[in-house]
């Protein structure tokens, strides 16, 4: 039996673990420290309390967690804030007018040159709806946003705003591509597919429309039957149709096919079904039409009866056409 020497009392052993001789239970330990004499201890500012199981918030275990350590109160019965939206700023009115920069809006109100309904504003949050008559140094301000949006047409819609037999529009496609009333550029028929923009903006729809700057277009072509070399020279060339000489800019058999019934034509001239005319002339008969560019815009990314709104830089673009 291996012994050991206690810190004080002379002869003492221990048996085991905390055992006497003679197998007795060791010693019940006490609650509190006690100090030498045997009075407790004092309490030091360190809580004996238990810690928290809670992990605290940025721990890894609190981080684990999918519930939140905390949920904030929310008074019963506030009101929730109110918008109108017809009604905006009016120096985001200017903006939107292309008067000129917010901050550079805020110094014209300031310097009450701006009016509202005949009334002089110089208060910079004032806000303005939408039938308020807008005034900027006399002169009428018409603030509504441009809007070019890009569609790439299916079969079966004929270009036009409304048709009173019923037929399915363009304007389907796009009636919920913004909140302003748009309209087509120019014209696509019902069997043809392909780009087809539409704006709001009357300036630069004129522009890509008049016979002066009339916008490139691009066309895939599939014939019923092979088209013929010198036919193709021969629309470089020119033909006259009925109203009119018209002369392709381009016009060539697609790359990559197999078959030289598919012919790759460019054009400028806006004239209504003037692909279709002037195969027609040569004796062939179009079963397949697609614009494939329009201007500096092309089908790229924007599948079948999707559309999409331009980019500012090719907004950038079209208004640099000449």
């Amino acid at each position: 039996m291996n012994t050991r020497k206690t810190g004080t009392g002379k002869g003492r052993t221990t048996t085991g673990r905390g055992t006497k001789p003679g197998g007795s239970k060791p010693a019940p330990r006490t609650g509190k420290p006690t100090s030498k004499g045997g009075k407790p201890a004092p309490r030091t500012e360190k809580s004996d309390a238990p810690r928290s199981s809670t992990p605290k918030p940025g721990t890894a275990a609190a981080e684990g967690s999918s519930k939140p350590h905390f949920k904030p109160k929310v008074r019963k019965g506030d009101p929730l804030p109110s918008f109108n939206d017809d009604a905006i700023r009016l120096n985001k009115y200017l903006s939107n007018a292309g008067v000129c920069s917010r901050r550079e809006a805020d110094v014209l109100i300031q310097t009450g040159v701006v009016s509202v309904n005949g009334e002089i504003i110089t208060e910079l949050g004032y806000k303005v709806k939408k039938d308020d008559r807008v005034q900027y140094d006399g002169e009428t301000i018409n603030a509504e946003i441009k809007r070019y949006v890009l569609l790439n047409k299916p079969k079966g819609f004929i270009t036009t705003m409304d048709d009173p037999l019923g037929r399915k529009t363009v304007m389907r496609l796009v009636f919920n591509a913004c909140k302003e009333r748009i309209y087509p550029v120019g014209r696509l028929d019902r069997e043809t597919t392909g780009l087809l923009l539409f704006t709001n903006d009357g300036d630069m729809a004129k522009k890509l429309t008049h016979p002066r700057y009339e916008a490139t277009k691009i066309y895939h072509v599939e014939t019923d039957k092979p088209v013929q070399a010198e036919h193709l020279e021969l629309l470089m060339r020119g033909i006259d149709l009925e109203d009119g000489r018209i002369q392709a800019d381009k016009a060539e058999y697609v790359k990559d096919s197999k078959s030289s019934r598919e012919v790759g034509i460019e054009i400028h001239s806006g004239k209504n079904r003037i692909v279709r005319r002037m195969f027609e002339k040569l004796g062939y008969e179009v079963v397949k039409l697609d614009r494939v560019q329009f201007a500096s815009l092309t089908k790229k990314d924007l599948p079948r009866g999707y559309y999409r709104h331009l980019t500012e830089q090719e907004v950038h673009f079209l208004k640099m056409t000449k």
